[in-house]
């Protein structure tokens, strides 16, 4: 027994190292110092509630020597920022191809000023599917963490087994347990904020309400219509009920956030509406929700 301690103890410690030449700390905030990962060359993925300032970021490197870093965008709703620094000062991590299950070991590696690299074990206590987050983002898996992230992790990696990467760790996505934000979330998230510099989100432009039907179903009757918004210049008028977009049932706002989260500003989405007891579809071009200022 005391040996497959050993061994088990000496491959996480061989984890932890390997993982080191991709975490970074980074410097956004008073006080404490967060996590960040090299997703891709010259590219740091950080916990974006840990970034209070969009200037003067600078990083702490795996060899130690600290940097200024430039803030390429982030994303409330994920809890993503991504950061640039010049050079090749780390290794992109190896990003894992399938979700892990409940019970699956999970590793959190991080960095901070002081204290070098800091490591967390624990197990995956919950895996589910498509998640929407309180702060309005889509995760494409959620996966609760049962080990400790310490003032700083965040924003740290989350690995398997095989030192592969789950996902970024977070504490302000979920309230009850700190998740793993999937790598395929952080890869998407990514993608678009080097494109564009932040996450574009679709919207209607209409304010609706959950209302009955005859035969038992439910539908959303619009109570408010921005003007000139994509749905009003599509036809839409207050009034109107949604019944199904793209095919699928409406019951809820929450089906409407779904059916946008599959499209791009710009693309149609196909909306079946009654409109004094007569059934009719019209064609949305998805807008661009406004970002707060």
């Amino acid at each position: 027994m005391g040996q497959e301690l050993a061994a088990f103890s000496t491959e996480i410690s061989r984890l932890v190292a390997a993982a080191a030449a991709s975490a970074a700390a980074v410097h956004a905030r008073p006080r404490f110092s967060s996590s960040g990962v090299f997703w891709r060359p010259g590219v740091i993925v950080t916990a974006e509630h840990t970034v209070r300032r969009e200037d003067d970021i600078r990083v702490t490197l795996p060899d130690g020597q600290t940097t200024a870093a430039t803030l390429a965008g982030s994303d409330p709703g994920t809890d993503l920022a991504v950061l640039r620094v010049e050079g090749d000062a780390g290794t992109p991590v190896r990003r894992a191809e399938r979700l892990p299950s409940a019970g699956n070991v999970a590793l959190s590696v991080g960095r901070s000023e002081n204290s070098g690299v800091n490591a967390t074990l624990g197990i995956i206590s919950a895996v589910s599917g498509e998640w929407r987050t309180w702060r309005g983002g889509h995760l494409d898996a959620y996966l609760r963490l049962d080990l400790t992230l310490y003032p700083g992790s965040s924003g740290g990696v989350v690995l398997n087994t095989d030192g592969e990467a789950l996902g970024v760790a977070s504490s302000a996505l979920s309230r009850i347990a700190g998740v793993a934000i999937p790598a395929s979330t952080v890869e998407r998230v990514v993608e678009e904020i080097l494109m564009r510099g932040h996450v574009a989100r679709g919207y209607l432009g209409v304010g609706l309400q959950p209302v009955e039907l005859p035969d038992h179903q439910k539908g959303l009757i619009v109570l408010s219509l921005e003007p000139g918004g994509p749905a009003a210049r599509a036809g839409v008028l207050i009034g109107d009920i949604f019944v199904s977009l793209d095919g699928a049932a409406v019951s809820g706002t929450e089906d409407v956030q779904h059916a946008l989260e599959k499209r791009r500003p710009g693309e149609r989405v196909e909306a079946k509406i009654w409109r004094g007891g007569d059934g009719r579809t019209l064609a949305i071009e998805i807008g661009e929700r406004p970002r707060r200022s």
